[in-house]
């Protein structure tokens, strides 16, 4: 049972008015001893940004690359993998494509050392801006595949914004990934980024009608199954994801990307289940870690105890719009001392309202996952300081 802390904060509502909130003592959440074993839980890691240096004249991305690996060993720490250089990272949305290969190449060296599982996204984001072939995105796509290999790691086939303008038909997609498949040196997670995330990836897969889409998908899979370990998918729909889950072959994972509803989908439904690829498991790694030690127990109860608790935040952080969701996950960092600042590649730190991130606040410790109350407090009313809130 968690009790009150003796800290409490003044927080904008949606109301328009201040309210006082107590907070609660942090949740205790054991690392683990051994392996985790009974489902596999990638997070998909952010990155922290140097507010110290400017991008230069290309648009480089700057990095503290100090915190960012420190925040990967973090989540080695739980015995969750690393997703790495996903959407969570602002892939498309600040972080570049130079910054993100070197990310790759550090992240998977700092696995290495640390014993921790990565695996890395690779997409088709280093192509000029404007029309390419399906030819430039194959080779993009290779190029990308080629890094993420040689650092070590397997790949995270990301959908392409490219091939989604480029692609006239579900026949297009197949070419594109027949031919990247094909050559990588071991299997590959597919990953659907639904258009609430993205929206320049409305029709992926040649279709708008998601059944359609899921028929293409399956139909790769299944000409592909020696190349896919498995696929993530990231369209919010609990029953989109049984149905595709439903249609796998046997060995190929279904990794839920469904931050609504992801308890139900990993607990699975007594003739199959989901592993995980999860931006929220960025910021709920500790809780996330403690149910798959209960599930590894057998504790069946406590496992869906322990992720239900977090259904409300994640919900909150992946409101509308969706894609600010990054700013929810790094805001929740710095609460928790993961990072020295809050501010963002491309400063995304400002596309949440001061009440959005209050709220965020409030559900992070009803989880128990605001680690130190009085940090959390202390910066949090920094934050609200610096907007004129409470001075």
């Amino acid at each position: 049972m968690r009790h009150g802390s003796a800290t409490a904060i003044l927080l904008p509502r949606a109301h328009g008015a201040l309210e006082a909130h107590a907070l609660g003592a942090p949740g205790v959440f054991p690392r683990p001893q051994r392996p985790l074993q009974s489902r596999i839980f990638y997070a998909a890691a952010h990155v922290v940004a140097d507010p110290l240096r400017e991008p230069d004249g290309s648009g480089r991305a700057r990095l503290d690359w100090e915190s960012t690996l420190a925040f990967r060993r973090h989540l080695w720490s739980y015995g969750l993998g690393v997703a790495e250089a996903m959407d969570t990272a602002q892939r498309g949305m600040g972080l570049d494509w130079p910054a993100a290969g070197e990310l790759i190449r550090r992240s998977a060296a700092e696995a290495r050392a640390s014993g921790g599982l990565v695996a890395c996204g690779a997409g088709t984001d280093q192509l000029p801006p404007g029309p390419a072939t399906l030819e430039q995105i194959t080779n993009a796509y290779l190029e990308q595949c080629a890094l993420v290999e040689d650092a070590g790691a397997p790949v995270i086939l990301m959908a392409s914004r490219a091939l989604a303008a480029a692609a006239s038909s579900a026949d297009d997609y197949r070419r594109v990934y027949d031919a990247v498949l094909g050559q990588l040196r071991r299997p590959a997670i597919l990953h659907w980024l639904g258009e609430m995330f993205d929206p320049s990836l409305a029709g992926y897969w040649g279709t708008r009608d998601i059944p359609a889409a899921m028929d293409v998908v399956a139909g790769l899979i299944g000409d592909q199954r020696t190349h896919v370990d498995g696929i993530k998918i990231s369209l919010l729909d609990a029953e989109h994801e049984r149905d595709l889950r439903g249609r796998l072959p046997a060995g190929v994972r279904m990794y839920t990307g469904d931050d609504f509803n992801f308890p139900g989908l990993i607990a699975g439904d007594g003739q199959a289940s989901s592993d995980a690829l999860l931006g929220i498991f960025d910021a709920i790694a500790p809780a996330a870690s403690c149910a798959l030690q209960a599930l590894d127990a057998g504790d069946a109860g406590r496992f869906s105890e322990l992720l239900e608790s977090t259904v409300p935040l994640s919900r909150h952080v992946f409101s509308a719009p969706t894609p600010s969701y990054k700013t929810g996950i790094v805001f929740l960092a710095w609460l928790n001392g993961h990072q020295p600042h809050f501010r963002m590649v491309g400063g995304l730190e400002s596309a949440r309202s001061l009440t959005h991130l209050a709220e965020t606040f409030v559900l992070a410790d009803e989880a128990g996952l605001l680690a130190d109350p009085e940090l959390a407090a202390h910066r949090m009313a920094q934050l609200l300081a610096v907007a004129g809130v409470g001075s």
